[in-house]
């Protein structure tokens, strides 16, 4: 088929003239690009992000030339523009990312695509649409576990709406892939895993239609095909050879000599490509969909005690009720985290994927990428592993509201292994993360709301042991705020805490006002950003006393953010922090043992 080879032509042309790229990958997944786009796929190339469109996930990210030269034939993008691939100008980077409207994920870090595929598909449920998910995979990342919980996932929910195609090539980046060409073996792993499974040649444009037919017709499961395809397909002095990988042809005789055997492989056509067909419009006859009612007044009074992490989750069940793009993701933790409260309110939106993190968390990518608004939860040391999904869901700017829950010592005695530690420093360091740590019932409340509608992803952290509520009603929070909770003209300093430090603090302001003397107490709820014009008054009116209390570890957290924040006013920052690996213990004895009760405060005060 000559839309295959033109395919061909286009990605070799871009990635030489940006001297860098991976044509041979390009080439070998020609002749599958070409049946989804050209054959398959019902979508509108005038409107990439139509709501019923047929959407595609290109998990193998470094083949981007590809996709581009795809949507340079389908019209939305100019030919000429090809060639302006990997410029720092230019929108068609070196991986696919949302800048470009037909990119509904970042890819390029393999074994992600396919958990955004699910959720996608998962959409399309929730929003009662017709249109179907394509994830085209690398058979090299098939080595990633990330893919397997995906593909657990998917069955579980009977995603017969999804399919996903691997391009086998049998080669990678340095070598031979795991199993090379054996479509038997790769098959048996799929439908292990309660897969509908096809092998197909995947350079015969027919059979490839022919095995996309029966995974459209196929139900009550998703589908994989395994295409055995050749890495440089059409090139001969690629074609199937390994040391390609990431190479570029060299201009001149290498570049021509390759572009004359395409060329010559075209052949002619009778009459124009018929465009793509259009996309699928059937929608469920249910009510229109409700966006954001507010949630009014907190259900909590002055002197209740409530965990962070329960009102947390009877936040987003609140939330859930008045908006119906709110969606609850679980990995088996629910009773934990409180999620389980959405659960109950909104059975039909919420999803487990049963301790497997990384789908959990690549599955809201994929639905926040189509306009829902998931909210991930787990245990906050959890995140750890599944931290390049956070990663990548920053770089997409996708509206994935985090929540990692039984942060710090202060989980008391389950130990180091389960009291997340680092998870501060983890977030801050995306730029557009949002971090938020409430302390009581009513904050909580009153953020969650906050973070789901503000544009891009936020982290929460809540804590699992009870704490006051603080607050009243009528309070109000904002990303990017701050509380100072107690207040003098005589304060000799300023203490900042978060969370269960915050409590902390007000203990030693109480044991120091018996001593004759004052502090000032701030509740840093919004980690990142922070209100640094608040910090530096603060700084200024308590002489440069700062002092930081942070169930976390030394480096990366509220230390360093309020650090940061005051350093152009020539301030510096006293900090308490967790600066080895904790033991089990009770909360109140972990608390002491690592630097950061009310003790310990009080001693720096004082010091």
């Amino acid at each position: 088929m000559n839309i295959a080879t033109r395919l061909r032509i286009d990605s070799v042309r871009a990635t030489s003239e940006a001297g860098s790229g991976h044509p041979s990958t390009c080439c070998s997944a020609a002749e599958i690009v070409a049946a989804l786009f050209f054959a398959e796929m019902q979508y509108d190339p005038r409107d990439p992000r139509n709501p019923d469109s047929d959407r595609f996930v290109l998990s193998k990210g470094h083949a981007a030339p590809l996709l581009y030269a795809a949507w340079a034939e389908a019209g939305f993008l100019k030919r000429d523009d090809l060639v302006s691939l990997r410029r720092l100008e230019s929108d068609l980077e070196g991986h696919p990312t949302p800048r470009l409207p037909f990119v509904d994920v970042a890819t390029g870090s393999l074994g992600q695509g396919l958990s955004a595929g699910v959720g996608i598909a998962l959409n399309a449920r929730r929003i009662e649409s017709d249109y179907r998910t394509y994830v085209l995979m690398g058979d090299g990342e098939t080595a990633e576990g990330a893919v397997w919980e995906a593909a657990g996932v998917a069955a579980a929910e009977k995603l017969d709406s999804l399919c996903g195609i691997t391009d086998v090539n049998a080669l990678g980046q340095s070598g031979p892939t795991q199993w090379q060409h054996d479509l038997d073996t790769l098959a048996a792993r799929w439908r292990a895993f309660g897969w509908h499974t096809l092998t197909v040649n995947g350079h015969d444009f027919a059979k490839i239609l022919d095995a996309l037919a029966e995974a459209r017709a196929t139900r009550g499961r998703p589908t994989m095909i395994l295409a055995r395809t050749l890495k440089g397909k059409g090139i001969s002095f690629v074609e199937g050879k390994g040391g390609w990988h990431g190479r570029p042809l060299k201009k001149g005789e290498e570049l021509d000599k390759a572009l004359s055997e395409l060329q010559s492989q075209l052949v002619p056509e009778e009459g124009p490509v018929p465009p793509p067909a259009a996309p699928r419009t059937v929608r469920g006859a249910g009510p229109a969909e409700r966006t954001r009612r507010p949630l009014g007044a907190p259900p909590y009074t002055l002197g209740d005690s409530v965990a962070t992490r329960e009102a947390y989750g009877a936040a987003i069940a609140r939330l859930a009720a008045g908006d119906d793009r709110i969606v609850a993701l679980d990995a088996d933790v629910k009773n934990s985290t409180y999620s389980e409260k959405f659960e109950a309110a909104c059975p039909q939106r919420f999803y487990q994927t049963v301790f497997a993190e990384l789908a959990r968390l690549g599955g809201a990518m994929g639905l926040a990428s189509r306009g829902a608004i998931p909210f991930p939860s787990t245990f906050a040391a959890f995140l750890t592993r599944a931290y390049d999904f956070v990663r990548m869901a920053a770089i997409s700017r996708l509206n994935v509201k985090i929540a990692g829950s039984h942060a710090g010592v202060s989980i008391g005695e389950d130990g180091p292994s389960q009291m997340a530690l680092e998870d501060l420093a983890m977030m801050r360091a995306q730029p557009n993360v949002a971090v938020l740590y409430p302390s009581d019932g009513v904050s909580t409340e009153r953020l969650v709301e906050r973070m789901a509608y503000c544009q891009g992803p936020v982290y929460m952290r809540t804590t699992r042991p009870k704490t006051p509520v603080i607050y009243g009603p009528d309070e109000t929070f904002e990303i990017g705020g701050l509380k100072v909770v107690r207040e003098s003209g005589s304060d000799v300093a300023t203490v900042i805490g978060a969370g269960v430090t915050l409590f902390e603090a007000l203990k030693a302001y109480d044991e120091l006002q018996a001593q004759g003397l004052t502090i000032r107490v701030v509740d840093l709820y919004s980690v990142q950003p922070v209100d640094a014009d608040a910090l530096l008054r603060c700084a200024r009116e308590t002489k440069g006393r700062l002092i930081t209390v942070e169930d976390h570890y030394a480096g990366g957290g509220i230390g360093d953010a309020v650090a940061a924040a005051v350093a152009p006013g020539g301030f510096t920052v006293q900090r308490l922090a967790v600066r080895e690996i904790p033991r089990s213990g009770t909360p109140a004895q972990l608390l002491d043992q690592y630097g950061i009760s009310a003790r310990h405060i009080v001693a720096a005060v004082r010091g």
